[in-house]
């Protein structure tokens, strides 16, 4: 272990509770994790124990409701400990036991639910809320006002569900939250909450029902009972459904640091033991689900401030996996512990990694939100981009293959990386073949923005994984039929790729492939348009924007990030309003239909042309599979397999998913 590293592993205390090390795994939706009867399945007890595995002193479940009659979620969805309280203390204590077995501690998220943001595939579109409000996703939508009676309901719950978790093993609570304008949350903010009860009016008001909640939650498993709270210092909301930017000036609607500050007082004299800190709201989702165009460490800031006002411990998360800036961030005063969420995904083994010194093992997290919050919003279950086994962590374990064969794999793109890695991890005898002079595939030119360069540690990632294996790395090498016969494997994978679509326009000379210009090959000059508004083109527009270049990005259809597979919401709508917010000049319904080496002439839907005036133009509109050898000769080996964009061009995490799945089973 590094030195600076030593102050992440001394032990802390929530309360009375003592953890081994300062690293947390943040809450994360337990979709998949749990059963119709709101208890954890096999498949969640895997989840979390492979964490405490991992190193990690404290984990957080997921949301988890403790009725489902206020706000009726279909099942199984979430757990619940009031539906089944001796099913649940039964498969709870199987799993805090083996938890426990690692010197790791567990708190049990406990959650007064959604109110406004609630999931419409999880709830439909009956929506409870602190007041007649709009809904976060259905604009057709008003809230229905919690009546006096069910906020007593969610109190007297709560303490009842926390009863459970004790007698589970649990070794406290977590209160889901005053933070992301969840249904607490709402609450305490004014502009939600227009009560004129109790409940409703000044801030203490507001906060009523999360204090009533830790004051019962205590009197029912006494006051050593640690009770943490996920908590919002400022919620980044302009407006209904818009979020503020980073460095971007506007009214906060919801908490600002002012009354956050006086919020956090009053909720730590109620009883909370320690502050899950982080910033935004589901209008502002960007910032509560950081993708990779938010810095790393984003929350430090507004951490640092309640760690000069309250004496609890203070848990950050917020892309905080690089051990360094985390080590920092505890000596600097800006936080207690680290909370480690979605990297923990792609590597639960992190804490371990850092305590032996090997951090080039860890596998880097992309923020893409591809495996996990687009996942959960869309298919209700969790997992990773990156690693295919989370989630899943039993059915998907790799073991020894029966009979050792030797293996080809075509192409050094994360498909190939990742089929080349797994194979050689059962025993196989791999050579992988690349026509580059370094493996990474699309994820080289993806990765040159700087807010992308974690694609470029995956690549780095692998570089080091398929040495360790002794994997047979064959770069600048083309691979034709010859080779394939030549080298008489017992299974060839092909996993070739994909190519940008190219094309001319008009006489001009300067319209080049969005990947030549990222990697330097060809030079946009001091004005460019893009075609294409997909996830390539505007993030080549945004990368090009902050050089101080103008930016032209027109789109055929209505509207941008139409085409490809569908984003996380907190990636989309920080992404389109970045492309506004950076002037970027956006045309849709829009094409090129002719070009010179000075100007380029626009039609839009209607015929009508405007001539805009540019250095260049920069092609973005997709990726042609590289299926030629393939098709050439898949009959002619006795077991093939064409993966990743190859096969269909999609995103990063189909072509890693794609690889483990074939060769998981060779």
């Amino acid at each position: 272990m590094k030195e600076e590293h030593r102050i992440l592993f001394e032990p802390m205390k929530i309360g009375k509770l003592e953890i081994k090390n300062r690293f947390v795994m943040a809450p994360m939706g337990p979709g998949g994790l749990c059963d119709a009867d709101g208890t954890f399945n096999e498949r969640g007890v895997e989840y979390y124990v492979e964490r405490a595995k991992g190193g990690t002193g404290l984990l957080i479940t997921g949301v988890t409701m403790v009725e489902n009659e206020i706000e009726k979620c279909a099942l199984p969805s979430m757990p619940c400990p009031t539906l089944n309280p001796l099913n649940f203390v039964k498969t709870g204590k199987m799993m805090t036991e083996r938890i426990h077995a690692y010197g790791t501690k567990i708190f049990l998220q406990l959650s007064a639910g959604f109110g406004r943001v609630s999931i419409p595939s999880i709830v439909g579109k009956t929506a409870v809320a602190p007041s007649p409000i709009p809904h976060r996703w259905l604009p057709d939508v008003i809230c229905r006002e919690l009546t006096i009676d069910e906020i007593h309901t969610y109190v007297r719950k709560f303490a009842e569900s926390a009863a459970i978790a004790k007698k589970a093993g649990f070794d406290g609570i977590e209160i889901h939250a005053v933070h992301e304008g969840y249904l607490l949350d709402q609450f305490a903010i004014s502009f939600f909450n227009h009560r004129k009860d109790q409940y409703g009016g000044n801030l203490r008001n507001r906060l009523r029902f999360a204090i009533e909640i830790v004051q019962a939650i205590k009197a029912e498993c006494g006051q050593d009972f640690p009770v943490s709270l996920r908590y919002s210092i400022k919620s980044f909301i302009k407006d209904w459904r818009q979020g503020g930017l980073p460095g971007e000036e506007f009214q906060e609607q919801g908490r600002d640091i002012e009354e956050g500050i006086e919020a956090a007082k009053i909720l730590e004299e109620a009883g909370y033991d320690a502050f899950n800190g982080d910033v935004g709201s589901y209008d502002s989702w960007y910032w509560a689900h950081p993708p990779m165009y938010q810095e790393k460490g984003l929350y430090l800031p507004y951490n640092k401030i309640l760690k000069t006002i309250l004496k609890v411990p203070v848990i950050t998360a917020g892309r905080l996996d690089n051990p360094d800036l985390a080590s920092k961030a505890i000596r600097e005063g800006k936080t207690d512990m680290i909370a480690l969420g979605r990297p923990l995904l792609a590597d639960a083994d992190i804490p371990n990694k850092i305590k032996a010194g090997k951090i080039e093992k860890i596998r880097p997290c992309l923020s893409c939100q591809e495996g996990c919050m687009g996942r959960l919003a869309s298919f209700a279950t969790i997992s990773c981009a990156v690693n295919p086994a989370c989630g899943r962590e039993k059915d998907y374990a790799l073991g020894k293959a029966d009979q050792s064969k030797k293996v080809l794999v075509i192409g050094g793109g994360p498909a190939g990386c990742e089929a080349a890695r797994v194979a050689a991890i059962r025993g196989h005898h791999v050579t992988l073949f690349d026509k580059n002079n370094r493996l990474g595939g699309n994820l080289i030119p993806g990765g040159i923005p700087d807010f992308k360069e974690d694609d470029h540690l995956l690549a780095t990632w692998y570089e080091g994984e398929l040495k360790d294996l002794k994997v047979d790395v064959q770069l600048n090498t083309e691979v034709n039929r010859t080779t394939v016969n030549e080298y008489a494997a017992d299974v060839v994978i092909f996993a070739t790729g994909s190519s940008p679509k190219t094309f001319s326009i008009g006489t001009s000379t300067k319209v080049y492939s969005a990947e030549e210009v990222l990697l330097g090959k060809k030079d946009p000059g001091a004005s460019t348009v893009i075609v294409g508004g997909g996830l390539v083109g505007c993030e080549t527009a945004l990368w090009l924007a902050d050089q101080g270049k103008k930016v032209t990005l027109v789109e055929m259809q209505e509207d941008i990030l139409t085409v490809g597979g569908p984003l996380c919401h907190a990636n989309e709508d920080m992404l389109r309003d970045l492309v506004a917010y950076k002037d970027i000049h956006l045309l849709t319904n829009a094409k090129i239909v002719d070009a010179n080496d000075q100007e380029f002439v626009l039609q839009n839907k209607d015929g009508e042309e405007t001539i805009l005036n540019a250095d260049s133009a920069i092609l973005a509109v997709g990726y042609t599979p590289q299926q030629s050898l393939y098709e050439d000769i898949q009959n002619e080996v006795s077991e093939s397999y064409l993966i990743g964009d190859a096969k269909q061009v999609q995103n990063i995490m189909y072509a890693v998913w794609d690889a483990y799945e074939v060769t998981r089973n060779i």
